[in-house]
Formats: structure tokens, C-alpha cells, sequence
């Protein structure tokens, strides 16, 4: 008998999802950094054993959206508990349990086999941590509630057993040496992305959209080429920095681990660009890749 399917990760921001997922796949697909917002597109990775596969999908932050961009990446978490076969709800130990009722409310309707995972438990007592299992399991009275700690790798063995208990029979829906359905340029933009969250601060991040202008593979090493979109005029200077000395640490800190990920040399060229409000151009974000339904 083998199994197969979805299986989608929804929860807040700067609980642990993206870690979570990486931990659970044993690969670093999805960008980590302390900021919210962080993951804006939906991104699959998938695990194979020899009679099961399951299709990973980690969503952006539940977020109230403020512009289009929010907008497409809402879409994203909609659809992921719309086609989930069992959904990981994540939760931790800091954040107020009562956040997001609608999204809990929908799970609960949706009557999709659901694993509540508290994250963080390295950041609690034990005595809080019962009290708060206890709770969730209260909310959603149908599903399993499982603590973790996914930085330190604790508790992933218990969420594979649940999901694996879940999971419906099927054939697999991809190649069985199949990792993600990403392509490389999406990663490269992404590694791009991350040294930009981590790099700047105030509005700069959220206003950035990575483009691949070329991707060029050879035997030894990638030639890349980006481009770095910002919002307004004034966003141009700071990203560059003196001398360009700030989009030269971005550069280098992005090819470093790019040559990690990929196990060979990486040439990377960045460049600057301007595109006017590019996160409420329906026309813009299409071109970058969001879902806007």
C-alpha cells in the first residue's frame, strides 16, 4: 500500500513554519529570518519513502492585507486549506493563542485531518506547555496536538508518524527524486531575498522583488544575473549604499550560500531598478510569480 499527498503548512507569522518545514524535508528550501513576512510565495518540498510521498507546502504569515502583494500571498494560504489532505497548523509557545479565530473556525469546518504543531517548547515550561495543548486541543477538538522544537530538530519524528497515519492512499504525484517544484532561479532570487531581510531595516525588505535577468548553467560554476526592484526613487541609494558597499556585502553573502545550495561556484551580477509601487500592480506581480485570483 502506498500513500500520498498534500500536505500544507498554515499559521502565523514568526511562528516557526518555514524552519519547520526545512526540518521535516532535510533541506534548506524556505528563507528563514526573524522578520514577518518573510515567505511570500507558496513552496513545495517533497519527501519519499518507499511506500509514501508527501508533498510539503509552506504559505506565508495569516495576515490582515494592506496591499496587493498581501493580497496575492492571502490567496496563497486560502488555497492551501482549501487542497490540503492534512494540514499542519502551526502555533508556539509566545504567540496569543486567540489570533486568527477565522482561520482556526475554517479548519475546523473544513473537516480535513489537522496536526497541531506547538513550536518553541525550548521557550516554555512544562507546566505552560500542558495548559497549552490543553487549549488547542480545545479549539480544534479533532485533531492531534504535537510539541516541537523545530530549530533544535525536537519532536519531527512524532509529526512524521501522525502525518504518515493521515495520509491517504495514493500513487505518488511526482518523480520519486523529485525535491521541490521550484526552479533554481526561484531559489537564487530567494537566497537574494533573504540577505535583504537580513541586511536592512524599516520598509526596505517588504519593498524589494528579486528578478532573475539570466541564469546560465555550466559544468563548474552558475552565471547569474538579478535584478533588485524597489518601490520609490529614494529606496534606490540605500540598497546600493556608499560606494555600493551594502548591495556588495548582499552580493557576496547571497553567492556564499548559493554555492552551498548548489555545489559549485556561482558568478552573481546585481543590479538596481526602480518599478513605481510595484506592490499594488496587478500587472508587476503577475510578472513576478503571485497568485492573484
Amino acid at each position: 500500500m502506498h500513500k500520498s499527498g498534500f500536505v500544507n503548512i498554515i499559521g502565523n507569522p514568526n511562528v516557526g513554519k518555514s524552519t519547520l518545514m526545512n526540518a521535516l524535508v532535510g533541506e534548506r528550501l524556505s528563507i528563514i529570518t526573524s522578520k514577518a513576512q518573510t515567505t511570500r510565495h507558496r513552496i513545495m518540498g517533497i519527501v519519499n519513502g518507499e511506500d509514501f510521498q508527501i508533498v510539503y507546502s509552506d504559505t506565508p504569515g495569516i495576515l490582515k492585507p494592506a496591499y496587493k502583494l498581501q493580497e496575492s500571498m492571502m490567496n496563497f494560504v486560502h488555497g492551501a486549506v482549501d487542497d490540503a489532505d492534512v494540514i499542519l497548523y502551526v502555533t508556539d509557545t509566545v504567540e496569543q493563542s486567540d489570533r486568527q479565530e477565522a482561520i482556526v473556525e475554517r479548519i475546523n469546518r473544513s473537516g480535513i485531518p489537522t496536526i497541531v504543531v506547538i513550536n518553541k517548547i525550548d521557550l516554555t515550561t512544562p507546566d505552560k506547555l500542558e495548559a497549552l495543548a490543553a487549549e488547542w486541543q480545545s479549539r480544534l477538538p479533532e485533531a492531534v496536538v504535537i510539541p516541537v522544537s523545530a530549530k533544535e530538530k525536537i519532536g519531527m519524528g512524532g509529526v512524521l508518524d501522525a502525518i504518515l497515519e493521515r495520509l491517504p492512499e495514493g500513487e505518488p504525484f511526482y518523480d520519486k527524486d523529485t525535491l521541490t517544484d521550484k526552479t533554481l532561479r526561484f531559489f537564487a532570487s530567494e537566497i537574494i531575498r533573504e540577505k535583504i531581510l537580513l541586511n536592512y531595516d524599516k520598509e526596505i525588505p517588504y519593498c524589494c522583488e528579486i528578478e532573475i535577468d539570466t541564469y546560465k548553467e555550466e559544468p563548474t560554476i552558475d552565471r547569474i544575473s538579478a535584478t533588485i526592484y524597489v518601490a520609490r526613487q529614494s529606496q534606490k541609494g540605500i540598497v546600493i549604499g556608499h560606494k555600493g558597499e551594502r548591495l556588495k556585502k548582499v552580493g557576496q553573502k547571497a553567492r556564499e550560500d548559493m554555492e552551498r545550495f548548489l555545489g559549485k561556484k556561482v558568478f552573481l551580477q546585481l543590479f538596481v531598478k526602480v518599478q513605481e509601487d510595484w506592490r499594488n500592480s496587478e500587472r508587476q506581480l503577475r510578472r513576478f510569480g503571485y497568485d492573484l485570483q
